[in-house]
Protein backbone atom coordinates (compact mmCIF):
# COMPACT_ATOMS: atom_id res chain seq x y z
CA UNK A 1 0.00 0.00 0.00
CA UNK A 2 1.04 3.61 -0.27
CA UNK A 3 2.86 3.20 -3.56
CA UNK A 4 5.63 5.77 -3.59
CA UNK A 5 6.28 6.26 -7.24
CA UNK A 6 9.70 7.77 -6.66
CA UNK A 7 11.05 4.62 -5.06
CA UNK A 8 8.50 1.83 -5.14
CA UNK A 9 9.46 -1.58 -3.81
CA UNK A 10 7.87 -5.01 -3.93
CA UNK A 11 4.32 -5.83 -2.92
CA UNK A 12 2.03 -8.83 -3.11
CA UNK A 13 -0.97 -9.03 -5.40
CA UNK A 14 -3.49 -8.04 -3.95
CA UNK A 15 -6.14 -3.10 -1.45
CA UNK A 16 -13.65 6.17 0.34
CA UNK A 17 -13.61 9.35 -0.62
CA UNK A 18 -10.75 11.31 0.94
CA UNK A 19 -11.86 12.88 4.20
CA UNK A 20 -9.52 15.30 5.93
CA UNK A 21 -11.59 15.57 9.08
CA UNK A 22 -11.49 12.74 11.62
CA UNK A 23 -13.96 9.87 11.41
CA UNK A 24 -16.62 9.61 14.07
CA UNK A 25 -16.12 6.97 16.75
CA UNK A 26 -18.13 3.77 16.99
CA UNK A 27 -17.96 0.27 15.60
CA UNK A 28 -19.65 -1.85 13.01
CA UNK A 29 -23.32 -2.11 13.78
CA UNK A 30 -24.28 -5.08 11.67
CA UNK A 31 -27.27 -3.17 10.32
CA UNK A 32 -28.31 -3.43 6.69
CA UNK A 33 -31.06 -1.97 4.58
CA UNK A 34 -34.43 -3.81 4.55
CA UNK A 35 -33.73 -5.20 1.09
CA UNK A 36 -31.00 -5.24 -1.50
CA UNK A 37 -30.85 -5.75 -5.23
CA UNK A 38 -29.61 -8.99 -6.70
CA UNK A 39 -27.59 -9.39 -9.87
CA UNK A 40 -30.71 -9.59 -12.03
CA UNK A 41 -32.54 -6.85 -10.19
CA UNK A 42 -34.63 -9.15 -8.00
CA UNK A 43 -35.12 -8.08 -4.41
CA UNK A 44 -33.34 -9.89 -1.59
CA UNK A 45 -35.33 -10.09 1.60
CA UNK A 46 -33.13 -9.57 4.64
CA UNK A 47 -33.67 -12.03 7.47
CA UNK A 48 -33.95 -10.85 11.06
CA UNK A 49 -30.66 -10.77 12.98
CA UNK A 50 -29.99 -13.98 14.87
CA UNK A 51 -27.12 -15.10 17.07
CA UNK A 52 -25.63 -18.56 16.71
CA UNK A 53 -25.14 -21.03 13.90
CA UNK A 54 -22.29 -22.36 11.79
CA UNK A 55 -21.67 -21.63 8.11
CA UNK A 56 -19.21 -22.73 5.44
CA UNK A 57 -17.71 -20.14 3.09
CA UNK A 58 -16.17 -21.37 -0.16
CA UNK A 59 -12.94 -19.80 -1.44
CA UNK A 60 -11.83 -20.19 -5.05
CA UNK A 61 -8.69 -22.20 -5.75
CA UNK A 62 -5.95 -20.15 -7.39
CA UNK A 63 -6.91 -16.92 -5.65
CA UNK A 64 -8.59 -16.62 -2.26
CA UNK A 65 -8.44 -20.38 -1.66
CA UNK A 66 -4.65 -20.58 -1.42
CA UNK A 67 -2.57 -19.75 1.68
CA UNK A 68 0.49 -22.02 1.47
CA UNK A 69 2.47 -20.04 4.06
CA UNK A 70 -0.17 -19.59 6.75
CA UNK A 71 -2.06 -16.50 7.87
CA UNK A 72 0.60 -14.35 9.52
CA UNK A 73 0.35 -10.89 7.91
CA UNK A 74 4.14 -10.54 7.82
CA UNK A 75 4.68 -13.76 5.84
CA UNK A 76 1.44 -14.47 3.95
CA UNK A 77 2.17 -13.57 0.32
CA UNK A 78 -1.50 -14.18 -0.51
CA UNK A 79 -2.80 -12.01 2.33
CA UNK A 80 -4.90 -9.70 0.18
CA UNK A 81 -6.76 -12.52 -1.63
CA UNK A 82 -7.12 -14.19 1.79
CA UNK A 83 -8.95 -11.13 3.12
CA UNK A 84 -11.92 -13.24 4.36
CA UNK A 85 -9.85 -15.22 6.82
CA UNK A 86 -7.61 -12.29 7.74
CA UNK A 87 -10.61 -10.08 8.61
CA UNK A 88 -12.24 -12.81 10.69
CA UNK A 89 -9.09 -13.37 12.74
CA UNK A 90 -7.64 -9.87 13.03
CA UNK A 91 -10.47 -7.44 12.32
CA UNK A 92 -9.38 -4.19 10.65
CA UNK A 93 -8.23 -0.76 11.69
CA UNK A 94 -10.84 0.84 9.43
CA UNK A 95 -13.48 -0.73 7.18
CA UNK A 96 -14.81 0.28 3.79
CA UNK A 97 -18.57 0.26 4.17
CA UNK A 98 -21.64 0.66 2.01
CA UNK A 99 -21.41 3.61 -0.37
CA UNK A 100 -17.65 3.88 0.12
CA UNK A 101 -17.90 5.20 3.66
CA UNK A 102 -14.88 4.82 5.92
CA UNK A 103 -16.06 3.07 9.07
CA UNK A 104 -14.13 2.65 12.32
CA UNK A 105 -13.24 -0.77 13.67
CA UNK A 106 -10.16 -1.25 15.86
CA UNK A 107 -9.29 2.37 15.12
CA UNK A 108 -11.90 5.04 15.85
CA UNK A 109 -10.72 8.17 14.04
CA UNK A 110 -7.96 9.74 11.99
CA UNK A 111 -6.76 13.16 10.85
CA UNK A 112 -4.31 14.54 8.30
CA UNK A 113 -1.94 17.45 8.72
CA UNK A 114 -2.51 20.43 6.44
CA UNK A 115 0.17 19.26 3.99
CA UNK A 116 -1.15 15.65 4.03
CA UNK A 117 2.22 14.32 5.16
CA UNK A 118 1.36 13.44 8.77
CA UNK A 119 -1.48 11.09 9.70
CA UNK A 120 -2.73 10.62 13.28
CA UNK A 121 -4.79 7.54 14.13
CA UNK A 122 -6.73 7.02 17.36
CA UNK A 123 -7.22 3.40 18.42
CA UNK A 124 -10.18 1.92 20.23
CA UNK A 125 -9.66 1.80 23.99
CA UNK A 126 -10.24 -1.27 26.12
CA UNK A 127 -9.77 -3.85 23.35
CA UNK A 128 -7.80 -7.04 24.00
CA UNK A 129 -6.44 -9.73 21.73
CA UNK A 130 -8.11 -13.09 22.21
CA UNK A 131 -5.14 -14.19 24.41
CA UNK A 132 -5.73 -11.26 26.79
CA UNK A 133 -2.90 -9.05 25.51
CA UNK A 134 -3.93 -5.36 25.36
CA UNK A 135 -4.60 -3.98 21.90
CA UNK A 136 -2.90 -0.59 21.93
CA UNK A 137 -0.50 1.68 20.05
CA UNK A 138 2.53 -0.34 21.16
CA UNK A 139 0.98 -3.48 19.65
CA UNK A 140 0.31 -1.71 16.35
CA UNK A 141 3.89 -0.40 16.15
CA UNK A 142 5.22 -3.88 16.99
CA UNK A 143 3.25 -5.34 14.08
CA UNK A 144 4.22 -2.59 11.65
CA UNK A 145 7.90 -3.13 12.45
CA UNK A 146 7.40 -6.82 11.58
CA UNK A 147 5.58 -5.85 8.37
CA UNK A 148 8.67 -3.90 7.29
CA UNK A 149 11.11 -6.49 8.65
CA UNK A 150 13.17 -9.27 7.06
CA UNK A 151 10.33 -11.83 6.94
CA UNK A 152 8.01 -9.53 4.98
CA UNK A 153 10.85 -8.28 2.80
CA UNK A 154 11.86 -11.84 1.95
CA UNK A 155 8.25 -12.66 1.10
CA UNK A 156 8.06 -9.56 -1.11
CA UNK A 157 5.15 -8.03 0.81
CA UNK A 158 6.82 -5.28 2.87
CA UNK A 159 4.64 -2.14 2.67
CA UNK A 160 5.62 0.71 0.39
CA UNK A 161 4.79 3.58 2.69
CA UNK A 162 5.87 7.10 1.83
CA UNK A 163 8.23 7.34 4.80
CA UNK A 164 11.93 8.02 5.16
CA UNK A 165 14.05 4.86 5.16
CA UNK A 166 17.47 3.81 6.39
CA UNK A 167 18.49 3.33 2.76
CA UNK A 168 16.46 5.67 0.51
CA UNK A 169 17.60 3.77 -2.58
CA UNK A 170 15.95 0.58 -1.31
CA UNK A 171 12.19 1.13 -0.79
CA UNK A 172 11.82 -2.03 1.31
CA UNK A 173 14.60 -1.00 3.70
CA UNK A 174 13.68 -0.34 7.32
CA UNK A 175 11.87 2.97 7.99
CA UNK A 176 13.95 5.45 9.98
CA UNK A 177 13.23 5.78 13.68
CA UNK A 178 10.21 8.02 14.14
CA UNK A 179 8.63 7.30 10.74
CA UNK A 180 5.71 5.90 12.71
CA UNK A 181 5.47 6.24 16.47
CA UNK A 182 3.12 5.78 19.40
CA UNK A 183 2.57 9.22 20.91
CA UNK A 184 0.16 7.90 23.52
CA UNK A 185 -1.32 4.59 24.69
CA UNK A 186 -3.89 4.68 21.88
CA UNK A 187 -2.40 7.19 19.43
CA UNK A 188 -0.27 6.33 16.40
CA UNK A 189 1.35 8.97 14.19
CA UNK A 190 2.76 8.30 10.71
CA UNK A 191 5.24 10.82 9.28
CA UNK A 192 5.35 10.56 5.48
CA UNK A 193 7.99 12.32 3.42
CA UNK A 194 5.67 13.27 0.57
CA UNK A 195 2.01 14.35 0.65
CA UNK A 196 -0.27 11.32 0.63
CA UNK A 197 -3.93 12.01 1.25
CA UNK A 198 -4.84 8.44 0.32
CA UNK A 199 -3.18 6.86 3.36
CA UNK A 200 -6.33 5.67 5.14
CA UNK A 201 -7.77 4.26 1.92
CA UNK A 202 -4.48 2.44 1.42
CA UNK A 203 -4.84 0.71 4.79
CA UNK A 204 -7.86 -1.22 3.52
CA UNK A 205 -7.03 -4.81 2.68
CA UNK A 206 -3.31 -4.49 3.42
CA UNK A 207 -1.12 -6.42 5.82
CA UNK A 208 -0.77 -3.32 8.00
CA UNK A 209 -4.48 -3.30 8.87
CA UNK A 210 -4.26 -6.82 10.36
CA UNK A 211 -2.68 -6.67 13.81
CA UNK A 212 -1.51 -9.81 15.64
CA UNK A 213 -0.91 -10.32 19.37
CA UNK A 214 2.74 -9.43 20.16
CA UNK A 215 2.64 -11.88 23.07
CA UNK A 216 1.49 -14.76 20.86
CA UNK A 217 4.06 -13.95 18.16
CA UNK A 218 6.89 -13.85 20.70
CA UNK A 219 5.82 -16.97 22.60
CA UNK A 220 4.74 -19.16 19.68
CA UNK A 221 7.41 -18.36 17.12
CA UNK A 222 6.89 -17.51 13.48
CA UNK A 223 5.80 -20.90 12.13
CA UNK A 224 3.41 -21.75 14.96
CA UNK A 225 1.85 -18.29 14.83
CA UNK A 226 1.32 -18.56 11.07
CA UNK A 227 -0.54 -21.83 11.70
CA UNK A 228 -2.66 -20.65 14.66
CA UNK A 229 -2.61 -16.83 14.55
CA UNK A 230 -4.01 -14.72 17.38
CA UNK A 231 -5.75 -11.42 16.70
CA UNK A 232 -8.36 -9.10 18.17
CA UNK A 233 -10.93 -9.91 15.51
CA UNK A 234 -14.37 -11.44 15.87
CA UNK A 235 -13.18 -15.06 15.56
CA UNK A 236 -10.36 -17.28 16.80
CA UNK A 237 -8.65 -20.09 14.90
CA UNK A 238 -9.69 -23.68 15.68
CA UNK A 239 -7.72 -25.40 12.93
CA UNK A 240 -5.85 -24.57 9.75
CA UNK A 241 -5.06 -26.95 6.89
CA UNK A 242 -3.04 -24.83 4.48
CA UNK A 243 -4.74 -24.06 1.15
CA UNK A 244 -7.59 -26.37 2.12
CA UNK A 245 -9.63 -25.31 5.16
CA UNK A 246 -9.63 -22.91 8.09
CA UNK A 247 -12.13 -23.23 10.94
CA UNK A 248 -12.75 -20.25 13.23
CA UNK A 249 -15.07 -19.88 16.21
CA UNK A 250 -16.67 -16.90 17.95
CA UNK A 251 -14.26 -14.79 20.00
CA UNK A 252 -15.90 -14.58 23.45
CA UNK A 253 -13.89 -11.45 24.31
CA UNK A 254 -14.65 -9.51 21.11
CA UNK A 255 -15.02 -5.81 21.80
CA UNK A 256 -18.36 -5.22 20.07
CA UNK A 257 -21.30 -6.26 22.25
CA UNK A 258 -23.62 -8.72 20.50
CA UNK A 259 -21.12 -9.55 17.77
CA UNK A 260 -20.14 -11.72 16.08
CA UNK A 261 -23.50 -13.33 15.41
CA UNK A 262 -22.17 -16.63 14.11
CA UNK A 263 -20.68 -19.32 16.36
CA UNK A 264 -18.36 -20.75 13.72
CA UNK A 265 -17.19 -20.27 10.14
CA UNK A 266 -15.41 -22.85 8.01
CA UNK A 267 -13.48 -21.34 5.09
CA UNK A 268 -12.99 -24.09 2.52
CA UNK A 269 -11.16 -24.15 -0.81
CA UNK A 270 -13.20 -25.10 -3.89
CA UNK A 271 -11.84 -25.88 -7.34
CA UNK A 272 -14.26 -23.95 -9.58
CA UNK A 273 -17.60 -22.16 -9.86
CA UNK A 274 -19.56 -25.25 -10.86
CA UNK A 275 -18.31 -27.26 -7.90
CA UNK A 276 -19.05 -24.35 -5.58
CA UNK A 277 -22.69 -24.13 -6.64
CA UNK A 278 -23.09 -27.90 -6.52
CA UNK A 279 -21.74 -27.84 -2.96
CA UNK A 280 -24.19 -25.11 -2.00
CA UNK A 281 -27.04 -26.99 -3.67
CA UNK A 282 -26.31 -30.01 -1.48
CA UNK A 283 -26.24 -27.86 1.66
CA UNK A 284 -22.48 -28.21 2.07
CA UNK A 285 -21.87 -24.44 2.09
CA UNK A 286 -23.81 -21.23 2.60
CA UNK A 287 -21.59 -18.60 0.91
CA UNK A 288 -19.51 -18.44 -2.25
CA UNK A 289 -17.75 -15.23 -3.14
CA UNK A 290 -16.75 -13.94 -6.55
CA UNK A 291 -18.78 -16.15 -8.89
CA UNK A 292 -17.00 -15.47 -12.18
CA UNK A 293 -18.89 -17.67 -14.63
CA UNK A 294 -21.71 -15.35 -15.57
CA UNK A 295 -23.62 -18.10 -17.40
CA UNK A 296 -24.17 -19.75 -14.01
CA UNK A 297 -25.66 -16.68 -12.34
CA UNK A 298 -29.26 -17.10 -13.60
CA UNK A 299 -29.25 -20.68 -12.34
CA UNK A 300 -27.80 -19.59 -9.00
CA UNK A 301 -30.57 -17.01 -8.60
CA UNK A 302 -33.20 -19.74 -8.64
CA UNK A 303 -32.04 -21.12 -5.30
CA UNK A 304 -29.79 -18.51 -3.70
CA UNK A 305 -29.30 -14.84 -2.98
CA UNK A 306 -27.07 -13.30 -5.65
CA UNK A 307 -25.62 -9.82 -5.23
CA UNK A 308 -23.32 -7.78 -7.45
CA UNK A 309 -20.81 -5.51 -5.70
CA UNK A 310 -19.81 -2.12 -7.16
CA UNK A 311 -16.88 -2.79 -9.47
CA UNK A 312 -13.61 -1.00 -8.78
CA UNK A 313 -11.02 -3.14 -10.58
CA UNK A 314 -11.03 -2.86 -14.38
CA UNK A 315 -9.24 -5.53 -16.35
CA UNK A 316 -6.20 -4.33 -18.26
CA UNK A 317 -4.22 -5.93 -21.06
CA UNK A 318 -0.72 -5.22 -19.75
CA UNK A 319 2.05 -4.64 -22.27
CA UNK A 320 5.67 -4.82 -21.16
CA UNK A 321 7.19 -1.67 -22.65
CA UNK A 322 10.68 -2.56 -21.36
CA UNK A 323 11.23 -5.22 -24.03
CA UNK A 324 10.46 -5.93 -27.67
CA UNK A 325 8.04 -5.83 -29.31
CA UNK A 326 6.12 -3.51 -26.99
CA UNK A 327 8.94 -1.02 -26.55
CA UNK A 328 7.71 0.08 -29.99
CA UNK A 329 4.69 2.44 -29.71
CA UNK A 330 3.39 1.21 -33.08
CA UNK A 331 3.27 -2.36 -31.78
CA UNK A 332 1.31 -1.19 -28.73
CA UNK A 333 -1.09 0.81 -30.91
CA UNK A 334 -1.56 -2.28 -33.08
CA UNK A 335 -2.72 -4.22 -30.01
CA UNK A 336 -5.25 -1.51 -29.18
CA UNK A 337 -6.59 -1.53 -32.74
CA UNK A 338 -6.62 -5.34 -32.91
CA UNK A 339 -8.51 -5.80 -29.64
CA UNK A 340 -12.30 -5.83 -29.59
CA UNK A 341 -13.54 -6.57 -26.10
CA UNK A 342 -17.23 -6.19 -27.01
CA UNK A 343 -17.83 -9.74 -28.37
CA UNK A 344 -15.82 -11.22 -25.50
CA UNK A 345 -17.91 -9.28 -23.02
CA UNK A 346 -21.06 -10.53 -24.76
CA UNK A 347 -20.21 -14.20 -25.22
CA UNK A 348 -18.25 -14.89 -22.06
CA UNK A 349 -19.81 -12.43 -19.63
CA UNK A 350 -23.30 -11.89 -21.05
CA UNK A 351 -22.73 -8.11 -21.21
CA UNK A 352 -23.00 -7.98 -17.43
CA UNK A 353 -20.10 -5.60 -16.91
CA UNK A 354 -19.46 -2.05 -18.14
CA UNK A 355 -16.73 -1.46 -20.71
CA UNK A 356 -14.10 0.97 -19.41
CA UNK A 357 -11.25 2.91 -20.97
CA UNK A 358 -9.24 3.64 -17.83
CA UNK A 359 -8.05 2.34 -14.48
CA UNK A 360 -11.16 3.17 -12.43
CA UNK A 361 -14.50 1.40 -12.05
CA UNK A 362 -17.99 2.76 -11.32
CA UNK A 363 -17.76 1.69 -7.68
CA UNK A 364 -14.57 3.60 -6.98
CA UNK A 365 -13.53 7.22 -6.80
CA UNK A 366 -12.55 9.28 -9.87
CA UNK A 367 -14.40 7.04 -12.34
CA UNK A 368 -13.98 8.21 -15.96
CA UNK A 369 -15.93 5.88 -18.31
CA UNK A 370 -14.71 7.50 -21.54
CA UNK A 371 -11.11 8.63 -21.93
CA UNK A 372 -10.32 11.21 -24.64
CA UNK A 373 -7.95 9.90 -27.31
CA UNK A 374 -8.52 6.23 -26.48
CA UNK A 375 -7.78 4.07 -29.56
CA UNK A 376 -10.67 1.72 -30.17
CA UNK A 377 -11.02 -1.39 -32.29
CA UNK A 378 -9.96 -0.82 -35.91
CA UNK A 379 -8.90 -4.01 -37.72
CA UNK A 380 -7.83 -2.15 -40.86
CA UNK A 381 -5.48 0.06 -38.87
CA UNK A 382 -4.35 -2.97 -36.86
CA UNK A 383 -3.27 -4.87 -39.99
CA UNK A 384 -1.30 -1.85 -41.19
CA UNK A 385 0.45 -1.39 -37.83
CA UNK A 386 1.20 -5.10 -37.50
CA UNK A 387 3.17 -4.89 -40.76
CA UNK A 388 4.86 -1.59 -39.89
CA UNK A 389 5.89 -2.69 -36.39
CA UNK A 390 7.01 -6.19 -37.32
CA UNK A 391 4.46 -7.89 -35.04
CA UNK A 392 3.77 -10.30 -37.91
CA UNK A 393 7.30 -11.69 -37.49
CA UNK A 394 7.10 -12.61 -33.78
CA UNK A 395 4.93 -14.70 -31.47
CA UNK A 396 3.45 -12.93 -28.45
CA UNK A 397 3.19 -14.69 -25.09
CA UNK A 398 -0.18 -13.81 -23.56
CA UNK A 399 -0.66 -14.82 -19.93
CA UNK A 400 -3.22 -14.58 -17.13
CA UNK A 401 -4.20 -16.13 -13.81
CA UNK A 402 -5.47 -19.71 -13.69
CA UNK A 403 -9.23 -19.60 -13.80
CA UNK A 404 -11.75 -20.54 -16.44
CA UNK A 405 -13.00 -17.06 -17.28
CA UNK A 406 -9.51 -15.60 -17.61
CA UNK A 407 -8.29 -18.41 -19.84
CA UNK A 408 -11.38 -18.15 -22.06
CA UNK A 409 -10.66 -14.45 -22.43
CA UNK A 410 -7.08 -15.00 -23.57
CA UNK A 411 -8.27 -17.64 -26.05
CA UNK A 412 -10.75 -15.17 -27.51
CA UNK A 413 -8.09 -12.48 -27.75
CA UNK A 414 -5.72 -14.86 -29.51
CA UNK A 415 -8.41 -15.52 -32.13
CA UNK A 416 -8.97 -11.79 -32.68
CA UNK A 417 -5.27 -11.07 -32.98
CA UNK A 418 -4.78 -13.93 -35.44
CA UNK A 419 -7.30 -12.24 -37.75
CA UNK A 420 -4.92 -9.28 -38.15
CA UNK A 421 -1.72 -11.33 -38.35
CA UNK A 422 -0.59 -11.54 -34.71
CA UNK A 423 0.51 -14.97 -33.49
CA UNK A 424 0.32 -15.92 -29.80
CA UNK A 425 1.15 -18.57 -27.26
CA UNK A 426 -1.09 -18.72 -24.18
CA UNK A 427 -0.13 -19.31 -20.56
CA UNK A 428 -2.05 -19.30 -17.30
CA UNK A 429 -0.60 -19.35 -13.81
CA UNK A 430 -1.72 -19.96 -10.23
CA UNK A 431 -1.23 -16.84 -8.12
CA UNK A 432 2.23 -17.63 -6.76
CA UNK A 433 3.57 -18.59 -10.20
CA UNK A 434 2.00 -15.45 -11.68
CA UNK A 435 3.90 -13.30 -9.19
CA UNK A 436 7.14 -15.05 -10.09
CA UNK A 437 6.48 -14.51 -13.80
CA UNK A 438 6.59 -10.76 -13.23
CA UNK A 439 9.89 -11.02 -11.35
CA UNK A 440 11.59 -13.39 -13.80
CA UNK A 441 14.64 -11.95 -15.59
CA UNK A 442 14.27 -8.69 -13.66
CA UNK A 443 10.84 -8.07 -15.15
CA UNK A 444 11.95 -8.62 -18.73
CA UNK A 445 10.53 -12.09 -19.29
CA UNK A 446 6.80 -11.56 -19.70
CA UNK A 447 5.32 -9.75 -22.72
CA UNK A 448 1.57 -9.34 -22.15
CA UNK A 449 -0.83 -10.19 -19.34
CA UNK A 450 -4.56 -9.88 -18.69
CA UNK A 451 -4.81 -8.58 -15.11
CA UNK A 452 -6.90 -6.32 -12.91
CA UNK A 453 -5.58 -2.78 -12.71
CA UNK A 454 -7.62 -0.84 -10.20
CA UNK A 455 -8.80 -0.35 -6.64
CA UNK A 456 -11.47 1.62 -4.79
CA UNK A 457 -8.92 4.40 -4.48
CA UNK A 458 -6.56 4.49 -7.50
CA UNK A 459 -3.72 5.07 -5.01
CA UNK A 460 -4.63 1.85 -3.15
CA UNK A 461 -2.79 -1.45 -3.06
CA UNK A 462 -3.60 -2.88 -6.51
CA UNK A 463 -4.53 0.45 -7.98
CA UNK A 464 -3.03 2.29 -10.92
CA UNK A 465 0.55 2.39 -9.55
CA UNK A 466 0.54 -1.37 -9.16
CA UNK A 467 0.24 -1.80 -12.94
CA UNK A 468 1.60 1.46 -14.35
CA UNK A 469 4.28 3.00 -12.10
CA UNK A 470 7.96 2.86 -12.99
CA UNK A 471 8.92 1.17 -9.72
CA UNK A 472 6.28 -1.53 -9.37
CA UNK A 473 7.50 -5.05 -10.20
CA UNK A 474 4.02 -5.76 -11.58
CA UNK A 475 4.07 -2.89 -14.09
CA UNK A 476 5.07 -2.89 -17.73
CA UNK A 477 5.36 0.90 -17.88
CA UNK A 478 8.41 3.02 -17.04
CA UNK A 479 7.49 6.66 -17.64
CA UNK A 480 8.54 9.43 -15.19
CA UNK A 481 5.89 11.83 -16.54
CA UNK A 482 3.14 9.35 -15.69
CA UNK A 483 4.72 8.83 -12.28
CA UNK A 484 4.54 12.58 -11.66
CA UNK A 485 0.83 12.72 -12.51
CA UNK A 486 0.10 9.83 -10.13
CA UNK A 487 2.18 11.45 -7.37
CA UNK A 488 0.25 14.70 -7.77
CA UNK A 489 -3.08 12.88 -7.57
CA UNK A 490 -2.09 10.93 -4.48
CA UNK A 491 -0.89 14.05 -2.69
CA UNK A 492 -4.02 16.19 -2.82
CA UNK A 493 -6.65 16.19 -0.07
CA UNK A 494 -9.18 17.71 -2.45
CA UNK A 495 -11.11 14.99 -4.27
CA UNK A 496 -11.84 17.12 -7.33
CA UNK A 497 -8.15 17.95 -7.69
CA UNK A 498 -7.19 14.30 -7.28
CA UNK A 499 -9.63 13.22 -9.96
CA UNK A 500 -8.34 15.90 -12.31
CA UNK A 501 -4.86 14.44 -12.13
CA UNK A 502 -6.19 10.92 -12.56
CA UNK A 503 -8.13 12.04 -15.65
CA UNK A 504 -4.88 13.38 -17.09
CA UNK A 505 -3.10 10.14 -16.23
CA UNK A 506 -5.73 8.06 -18.00
CA UNK A 507 -5.48 10.22 -21.10
CA UNK A 508 -1.69 9.94 -20.99
CA UNK A 509 -1.89 6.14 -20.81
CA UNK A 510 -4.24 6.13 -23.79
CA UNK A 511 -2.05 8.54 -25.78
CA UNK A 512 0.98 6.30 -25.31
CA UNK A 513 -0.89 3.01 -25.81
CA UNK A 514 0.38 1.64 -22.49
CA UNK A 515 -2.37 -0.96 -22.12
CA UNK A 516 -5.96 -1.28 -23.37
CA UNK A 517 -8.71 -1.68 -20.78
CA UNK A 518 -11.46 -4.24 -20.89
CA UNK A 519 -14.34 -4.03 -18.43
CA UNK A 520 -14.94 -3.30 -14.77
CA UNK A 521 -15.57 -6.52 -12.92
CA UNK A 522 -18.56 -6.37 -10.59
CA UNK A 523 -17.85 -9.18 -8.12
CA UNK A 524 -20.86 -11.46 -7.61
CA UNK A 525 -21.43 -13.06 -4.21
CA UNK A 526 -23.80 -15.98 -3.69
CA UNK A 527 -25.37 -16.86 -0.33
CA UNK A 528 -28.03 -19.17 1.02
CA UNK A 529 -31.39 -17.70 1.91
CA UNK A 530 -31.27 -16.48 5.49
CA UNK A 531 -27.68 -15.24 5.27
CA UNK A 532 -27.43 -11.49 5.78
CA UNK A 533 -24.68 -8.93 6.11
CA UNK A 534 -22.60 -6.31 4.30
CA UNK A 535 -21.13 -7.63 1.06
CA UNK A 536 -23.67 -10.46 0.92
CA UNK A 537 -27.06 -8.76 1.06
CA UNK A 538 -25.99 -5.11 0.92
CA UNK A 539 -23.41 -3.99 -1.62
CA UNK A 540 -19.95 -2.93 -0.50
CA UNK A 541 -17.37 -1.51 -2.94
CA UNK A 542 -14.49 -3.83 -3.69
CA UNK A 543 -11.23 -2.63 -2.21
CA UNK A 544 -9.16 -4.75 -4.56
CA UNK A 545 -11.05 -7.05 -6.94
CA UNK A 546 -13.53 -8.23 -4.26
CA UNK A 547 -15.04 -6.53 -1.18
CA UNK A 548 -13.85 -7.25 2.33
CA UNK A 549 -16.76 -8.74 4.29
CA UNK A 550 -16.98 -7.83 8.00
CA UNK A 551 -17.81 -11.33 9.23
CA UNK A 552 -18.75 -10.08 12.68
CA UNK A 553 -21.81 -8.47 11.08
CA UNK A 554 -23.01 -11.56 9.19
CA UNK A 555 -25.80 -13.77 10.55
CA UNK A 556 -27.67 -16.85 9.42
CA UNK A 557 -31.38 -17.12 10.06
CA UNK A 558 -32.58 -19.74 7.56
CA UNK A 559 -36.24 -19.69 6.58
CA UNK A 560 -38.31 -22.30 8.37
Amino acid sequence: MGFRLRSLGTASIGIAVIVVAACSSGGSTGTVSPSSTSASGNSITISQPKSGGDITVLEGKGYSGDWPYGLDPATNVDAIPNQDMMEAIYGQLFMLGTGGKIEPDLATSYSFSTNAETVTIQLRKGVKFSDGTPFNAAAVIYNWNRDFGPLAQKAGIAPNWDVARTNPKVPTSTPVKGAFVATGPYTVVIHQDIPNAAFINQLFDSITTWIGSPTAIANMGEQAFAKMPVGAGPFTVVSDSYSNQVVVKKNPTYWQAGEPYLDQITFKTVSNDETALETMDSGGAQVYEDLGTTALIPEAEKSFQVLDQPGTSPYDLQLNTAIAPFNNPKAREAIYAATDFAPILQHIFGNRYPVVEGFTGPGGICYQPNVPGYQGYDPTLAKQLVQESGLNKVTINLGTISNQVATETTQALATEWAAVGIKTTLANYPLNALIQAFYKNNGKWWQSMIQTAGAFDPAGGVGVAFRFSSESPFSGVHDPKLDTLLNEAQGSTNLSTRCGYYDQAQEYIAKNYYGPFYFSLNPTNVSAKGIAGPGLTSAVPAVAVTPTIPWESVWYNPPS
